[in-house]
């Protein structure tokens, strides 16, 4: 299965989407911190992040650009609460695979995961 980082500023956020994936088989990371995330990526093999849109000191796409330059091959989805069109394109124009709307139902994300995993 896949290893898993996921980013959201509400750690029990993460921790939800944690014990959804896990129950799946993946190995998942929870980080409420960008720099911990974006260091965590910089010296594990991480085949997906989760990335919340809304954080505490930079935006979910400003991570996604970090990310993408220290493992271009990282594939993530993108999370948010508030939805518009400026931070679907972001996040697409800096290779994100998905974007998604919270409040996410476990469905929803089993499916998005599969989907973009390639599996």
């Amino acid at each position: 299965m896949a290893n898993i980082l996921v980013l959201d500023d509400v750690i029990d956020a993460g921790i939800l989407l944690k014990r959804i994936l896990e129950r799946k088989g993946h190995e998942v990371a929870v980080f409420s911190e960008e720099e911990e995330a974006i260091s965590y990526v910089a010296t594990n093999k991480v085949d997906l992040a989760i990335l919340d849109i809304k954080l505490k000191k930079m935006t979910g796409v400003e991570v996604l650009e970090l990310m993408k330059e220290k493992a271009p091959d990282i594939k993530v989805i993108m999370l948010t609460g508030y939805p518009t069109l400026e931070t679907a394109r972001a996040s697409v124009k800096h290779g994100a695979n998905e974007y998604c709307v919270k409040p996410i139902d476990k469905e929803e994300l089993e499916s998005k995961v599969a989907e973009v995993l390639g599996k």
